[in-house]
């Protein structure tokens, strides 16, 4: 048995108790955040590493531990307020703390588990899973909406393998969630079958390498925990996850790498009271001076600013929803400037079923940044289809790394300029890998890149429907999307 066999155990088993307290994953994980932390600073604060994180003595751990009952409660809740106004990752970790465990016997109980172990001295890759094992956990819980801010790491990984991000170069992501891409590239340069990488590429990628922005003050707490447990950053150091709107204003600085999946959901609009006192909400539209367009689509805005947000050799890729390969208006507009500005060169048609958000349809796009010229940058763009008969579900069939094994390697991360088409029109019909010219994607109605070629084989087949229980959850899937989508609908006409 690993010697951090009993340490998951412990987190596991906690979690289940105060489940059934009526704890959910994400208020678990919440508490468990700063508990984790504030043990892991009053190990920096010992030998051999002797160093001040900034909390003061009383709120430290040694105090916070030898309190009970009541006075455990009263001490916690004040600790928690305390240092939500310090500076620096501190000050991020407990923004808008509160705490959701009610009973003081339990809240010590978890204490006194965070206690028992080293955490400094824990592999970082074993802390990682941990806290990782219980994003996905907490994702997989519907209820609390927070599938929104997690990435199938399957497809996040496979993003990551293609663009191959290189050391000492910078990655950004304007939506980063709990972090998911930022981890993934760490895993790819820090694998030395990939990079064998100096002390001073060391440094660089634990200090200025991750650039984010996330809004939701939990979320961006656990992505901040998720990347120090991880091993970047440092405990004492400054947040690079910003707590502002990223569609705002243009990023002060631009960088090698965007990798993203920004949040679904078509129109941007911010919440606020009326004179009567009752909730409404407002579109909103970002004027940015460089933006191709201007709209309240989200989706589109995002790609704007993504593309702002690179260097002139800077390299993307982004999930987005089919409606940005489609939609006229600023679509059509912000599609033929990406064409043109950019090298636009691959998308990934990807499959329902694989996002916590139900009944999401989404692409990949892959294009990198040129300097100004006056011809086109894109030549052709290289489709693969893993929509079209592909059928996968959260539960019984998700995503995994492997089912995305043949479009890395149609993609040729090492050298995409010497693709192969897997398709032919005679010899190969199925074929899921072609590309299409800069001049057959613009002659078509609104420059749509919304391209389709293989045949649903469902309608034809009956032998190639999934699996009975497969197709249940499926059909599951698509009746509680729609019924999201009539509730959205609903509250628009309640404001």
């Amino acid at each position: 048995m690993s010697p951090t066999a009993p340490i998951i155990s412990k987190v596991w088993s906690f979690c289940t108790t105060l489940r059934d307290d009526g704890v959910g994953y994400g208020d678990y994980l919440e508490q468990l955040t700063y508990l984790i932390f504030l043990k892991m600073a009053d190990e920096y604060a010992a030998p051999p590493h002797n160093r001040d994180v900034g909390i003061p003595k009383k709120y430290s751990w040694s105090t916070l531990k030898r309190k009970t009952g009541s006075e455990l409660e009263v001490s916690y809740y004040e600790l928690l307020q305390a240092l939500g106004k310090k500076k620096g990752m501190l000050g991020q970790i407990f923004t808008k703390a509160q705490n959701k465990i009610q009973d003081p016997a339990k809240l010590a109980r978890l204490i006194a588990m965070v206690d028992s172990t080293q955490w400094t001295v824990m592999d970082a890759d074993v802390k990682g899973d941990i806290y990782e094992g219980l994003l996905e956990k907490n994702a997989e819980d519907t209820k609390s909406g927070a599938g929104q801010y997690f990435t199938p790491r399957a497809l996040i990984r496979a993003m990551v393998d293609c663009v191959r991000p290189e050391p000492k170069k910078t990655i950004a992501d304007p939506a980063c969630g709990t972090g998911g891409f930022f981890l993934a590239a760490y895993d790819f340069l820090t694998n030395p079958e990939n990079y064998k990488l100096d002390k001073a590429q060391k440094t660089f990628l634990k200090h200025n390498t991750f650039y984010g922005n996330e809004i939701v003050a939990n979320t961006r707490r656990m992505c901040l925990m998720n990347m120090f447990l991880h091993n970047i950053g440092e405990i004492d150091g400054e947040s690079l996850v910003f707590p502002n709107d990223a569609l705002v204003a243009q990023s002060p600085q631009t960088f090698d790498y965007v990798l993203a999946n920004p949040p679904f959901g078509k129109k941007s609009s911010m919440s606020f009271t009326n004179e009567e006192g009752e909730q409404e909400t407002d579109e909103l539209t970002y004027n940015r001076q460089d933006f191709w367009a201007t709209t309240s689509n989200k989706q589109l805005n995002f790609v704007q600013h993504i593309r702002t947000m690179l260097k002139t050799t800077g390299k993307a890729a982004v999930v987005v929803p089919d409606n940005v390969l489609f939609e006229g208006g600023a679509g059509e507009t912000i599609r033929k400037r990406l064409l043109q500005e950019t090298d636009l060169h691959t998308i990934l048609r990807l499959p329902t079923g694989i996002f916590y958000a139900h009944g999401v349809k989404a692409n990949v796009l892959f294009f990198d940044n040129r300097e100004a010229s006056p011809k086109a940058w894109t030549k052709s763009v290289w489709y693969y289809d893993y929509r079209t008969n592909v059928h996968h579900t959260l539960k019984k069939k998700p995503l995994r790394y492997e089912d995305l094994a043949e479009f890395i390697k149609c993609y040729k991360p090492e050298n995409r300029h010497k693709r192969r088409s897997t398709w032919h029109p005679e010899k190969k019909p199925d074929g899921r890998w072609r590309k299409y010219s800069y001049e057959e994607l613009t002659a078509r109605d609104k420059t749509s890149l919304d391209v389709f070629w293989l045949k649903d084989k469902s309608l034809t087949d009956l032998d190639n429907l999934p699996e009975p229980d497969e197709l249940a959850e499926e059909i599951i899937e698509n009746l509680e999307a729609g019924l999201d989508s009539f509730r959205k609908v609903l509250a628009e006409l309640g404001t």
